[in-house]
């Protein structure tokens, strides 16, 4: 589904007129109407990583739109990186409520599969951990988070038995949340919203951790078309994603609204942003990638331009600063360690928590976006784009034809290549690293506007009225209008 310009103008145009009406004073006989939300977010601050934003931000801006928030997570997460400066991105008045899981920590999660996935000597104790592994994955379905679900649903089944609330609201991955969401709609009547952050079936291919085998396959395919007959709305973070999504919602035999909530860019992120390396010297271009290498972002095709312009003009790889910020599987350690040889100012580092971010892109002449050419990419949009876009350097984009290359190439064109283009993408870094001229846009940027986290928040904030069957007109003082 190509991601076209007239599609940009519908979201800006929306945009407009949201901004615009809420601009126009209430009826003085009315009141605000608040509602309230029970949000299913197992990936929570002080949790770290891209998919915590998307939660977060929406704390943050759906009390705006007359929803009050509730939040259901994990009192003691197993996940890879924490943040808990994002702990000061959740407004005060939102309520937390912390469920203890039985989960092992996530160090363990990792022993058990470098060991079982290890090429080495077969030992009777790595035959127990690779045993131990197997029935694990096997047993704990949909994911380990299952472990999380009982004392989940007693905690929030005594917050909804006390105060009334609206709606549910579930974010995933992790699935097993959507059992959560499941249960407590059923239990106490209220409209359910499944927010699919990832595809089921895409996560279950690529994500760390997935379960894996025939038997788990179908018990998730199970699952999965149960949670989606329970829905009320389904949403997703593209919309092709969302017109996948629609399928399998009818492919397990139920009808409900399908909606696209796209991740964003929050201004207040970037307003008071400064670069953290200077950028007046205009012999060096500097080149910054967040976010996590694994198989989805293979940085593989980069590092090939790379050594192409190495072969074609050496000289030029001096000026080039790269810095890579984020987590790194182990395969994709070794290519950019690969890249690292080649580049004099090369610098990697792990997890930066987030509010660093802003600082590392208002440093960058240019940032790097990667996705993989596998399938089901092509309905994939990573979250740091939004970002990228918002910052206002030039985005390079390698990725396959689909909706995040669409987008990409709207703002910027002449930098979007598929991975297999290497000798255009070298041209690219040659020509670049051979020009003082740097390209922007502003944050004002049409093109951008529509997909800050406040639009996308009103939006959502428009899905939960529907499926309560709220009138828009019966909405707080300071609803913003949202057409379908």
């Amino acid at each position: 589904m190509p991601f076209d310009d007239d599609f940009v103008s519908i979201l800006h145009a929306q945009d407009r007129v949201q901004r615009t009406k809420m601009n126009l004073p209430a009826p003085r006989s009315s009141q605000p109407i608040r509602r309230r939300v029970l949000l299913v977010a197992y990936s929570f601050p002080p949790v770290g990583g891209a998919g915590v934003q998307r939660p977060t931000k929406w704390t943050k801006y759906l009390p705006q739109f007359g929803w009050d928030v509730t939040v259901l997570t994990v009192a003691n997460p197993s996940v890879p990186v924490r943040d808990p400066h994002l702990e000061g991105e959740v407004p005060s008045e939102t309520r937390i409520l912390r469920a203890r899981t039985l989960e092992p920590g996530y160090g363990l999660k990792q022993a058990l599969k470098s060991n079982s996935c290890s090429g080495a000597k077969t030992s009777p104790r790595r035959t127990l951990r690779g045993a131990v592994k197997r029935m694990a994955s096997a047993c704990l379905q949909p994911d380990s988070q299952i472990l999380w679900v009982p004392n989940a649903l007693q905690l929030a089944s005594r917050e909804l038995a006390a105060v009334p609330h609206d709606a549910i609201l579930v974010t995933a991955p992790p699935y097993s949340s959507c059992l959560v969401g499941m249960r407590l709609a059923t239990k106490f009547r209220l409209p359910l919203i499944l927010d699919f952050r990832d595809e089921w079936d895409l996560s279950n291919r690529y994500l760390e951790n997935a379960s894996s085998g025939a038997m788990g396959t179908w018990i998730q395919q199970r699952m999965q078309r149960s949670v989606l007959r329970s829905a009320d709305v389904v949403l997703a973070t593209t919309r092709s994603s969302t017109s996948r999504l629609a399928e399998r919602v009818r492919e397990a035999g139920h009808h409900c609204d399908c909606e696209c909530i796209y991740n964003g860019w929050d201004d207040d992120d970037f307003a008071s942003a400064s670069p953290v390396t200077p950028v007046d010297d205009s012999s060096v271009f500097r080149l910054v990638y967040t976010g996590t290498l694994w198989n989805l972002t293979d940085i593989r095709p980069f590092v090939e331009a790379a050594q192409r312009v190495a072969d074609r003009a050496p000289n030029l790889l001096s000026r080039l600063s790269f810095t890579c910020l984020g987590r790194k599987t182990e395969d994709q350690t070794a290519h950019l360690d690969r890249l690292l040889q080649l580049l004099p100012r090369g610098v990697s580092r792990d997890y930066v928590p987030h509010g660093e971010i802003p600082g590392w892109l208002a440093s960058a002449d240019a940032t790097l976006m990667l996705l993989s050419d596998v399938p089901g990419s092509e309905r994939v949009v990573p979250a740091k784009l939004f970002e990228y876009l918002a910052s206002g350097s030039e985005v390079l984009t390698l990725a396959p034809p689909g909706e995040a290359s669409d987008l990409a190439a709207c703002v910027w064109p002449d930098s979007t290549f598929q991975p297999g283009d290497t000798e255009r993408i070298a041209n690219w870094l040659i020509e670049r690293l051979s020009s003082p001229e740097r390209h922007r846009i502003s944050r004002t940027d049409d093109r951008i506007q529509p997909f800050s986290r406040r639009s996308q928040s009103a939006r959502l904030a428009a899905v939960l009225d529907r499926a309560c069957g709220i009138p828009e007109a019966v909405g707080p003082a300071n609803r913003e209008a949202v057409p379908c």
